[in-house]
């Protein structure tokens, strides 16, 4: 396996500091069970739209062993449409608030670019910001991280979800993405962020072709130097049924299949629809000698 994490140079990140606690890692990924809020989302749009329904799902990925819920209310899939802020607060905040109360001991992240979605997330329980925008996306989101000491999550997109797909052009794939993300880092340690409480993520499928997919898929643990600990989300994504050559087959098991390479390669956190499936994967396959010493 020669892209496991224990050939490299750079020791990977054992830790994050988010809000109020500290996540430590091993030698298995965690990980991120999604909550879509939303109508329109790529895989489960409208399947939790609605607040008990959106609930009870992040109930379920909690007791199926996800260590974190990413909950979102607004779509970014290819060509989605924009919300405001007040549809995207009428989303996620009572799902935020009844999940939190109903398990306190929950690490909660709130999947927003607005900073005044993420102030409402946080209020409400939340330790972690995911930004696919890098926190670039509102001026004030950058400041905000910084004063409540939340964990971040700064992710890689070329272009914006209307315009990402159109034409996604790179020179050499994994270096500019290793290029934006170490110029993302410094630019949060400028603002008084903490090293310790930023993770990275290249952004499967945010203006990428196929083959920049798979390129980045099979190069994660190039982005170890950087010091962070790295989020991979590529779950049900269409590259799945690209390779698979079949554009509507169950993209399950293709998830399941790329995440032990992800976890060969030492990735921390994989953030996924199916949490149950994946787990019981990574776990058989730790157990079994699929990841190094």
């Amino acid at each position: 396996m020669t892209a496991a994490f224990s050939t490299t140079s750079h020791p990977r990140a054992t830790s994050w500091q988010l809000r109020t606690r500290q996540l430590t890692f091993g030698l298995q990924p965690l990980l991120m069970g999604i909550v879509n809020v939303t109508p329109d989302s790529f895989s489960d749009g409208g399947q939790f739209f609605g607040c008990e329904g959106a609930i009870e799902q992040g109930l379920k990925l909690l007791a199926e062993g996800a260590a974190i819920l990413d909950i979102g209310g607004e779509s970014t899939r290819p060509y989605s449409t924009p919300v405001d802020e007040n549809e995207e607060l009428k989303r996620i905040l009572p799902v935020v608030e009844g999940i939190h109360r109903a398990r306190p001991e929950a690490i909660l992240s709130i999947d927003t670019s607005k900073a005044g979605v993420a102030r409402a997330a946080i209020a409400a329980g939340a330790e972690i910001i995911n930004d696919v925008t890098g926190l670039t996306g509102d001026p004030e989101m950058i400041a905000f991280a910084q004063q409540t000491k939340a964990g971040v999550c700064a992710m890689h997109m070329q272009g914006t979800p209307q315009t990402m797909q159109d034409n996604p052009t790179y020179a050499d794939v994994v270096a500019e993405i290793h290029d934006y993300l170490r110029h993302c880092r410094d630019t949060l340690l400028a603002a008084g962020i903490d090293r310790d409480r930023i993770c990275l993520d290249p952004g499967i499928g945010f203006g990428k072709t196929h083959e920049h997919n798979v390129t980045l898929m099979a190069s994660c643990h190039r982005f170890h130097d950087l010091g962070q600990p790295l989020l991979v989300g590529h779950s049900r994504k269409g590259f799945i049924g690209k390779l698979l050559g079949d554009k509507e087959v169950p993209r399950l098991f293709g998830t399941i299949g790329s995440a032990l390479a992800l976890a060969v390669q030492g990735v921390q956190i994989i953030r996924v629809h199916d949490v149950r499936p994946l787990r019981e994967a990574l776990a058989l396959f730790a157990t079994c000698g699929g990841l190094p010493d």
